[in-house]
């Protein structure tokens, strides 16, 4: 038997998840995080949910960013794949901004909370930004 990903509407969750992400103001999305949930950004690897914050305002505290989910597939096993866009300017030059497509692969648990975030992003122009 063949179990494919299926095209799905976005999440209420996800969209709550990523304006957390874009304002740095945590809430609700990342309250279906756990002090076990791993999330691989990258080459980083970071566990918990207060971790996973933390990387979040370091990477994200100097900039103004709007993430934008432009697919959702829905897979067997909890499976959730996001397609996106970010679109990020530095805080001291909010007039040259940058776009990365981004890509996140969700595992969730039974009872819908994160297990596991993969998080590709790029490329983009990193002296904007960076």
């Amino acid at each position: 038997m063949t179990q494919d990903a299926v095209p799905a509407p976005v999440p209420n969750w996800v969209g709550q998840f990523m304006h957390e992400i874009d304002t740095l103001d945590f809430g609700e999305g990342f309250a279906r995080t756990t002090d076990d949930t791993e999330m691989f950004f990258g080459t980083a690897h970071v566990v918990g949910t207060e971790a996973i914050k933390a990387f979040f305002v370091k990477i994200d505290e100097p900039l103004h960013i709007d993430h934008t989910v432009l697919e959702c597939w829905d897979a067997p096993n909890g499976v959730l794949f996001l397609r996106g866009e970010a679109t990020m300017a530095k805080k001291t030059d909010p007039d040259t901004t940058v776009r990365a497509p981004f890509m996140h692969l969700y595992r969730l648990d039974d009872s819908g909370r994160i297990r596991t975030i993969h998080i590709t992003a790029g490329p983009l122009r990193t002296d904007a930004v960076m």
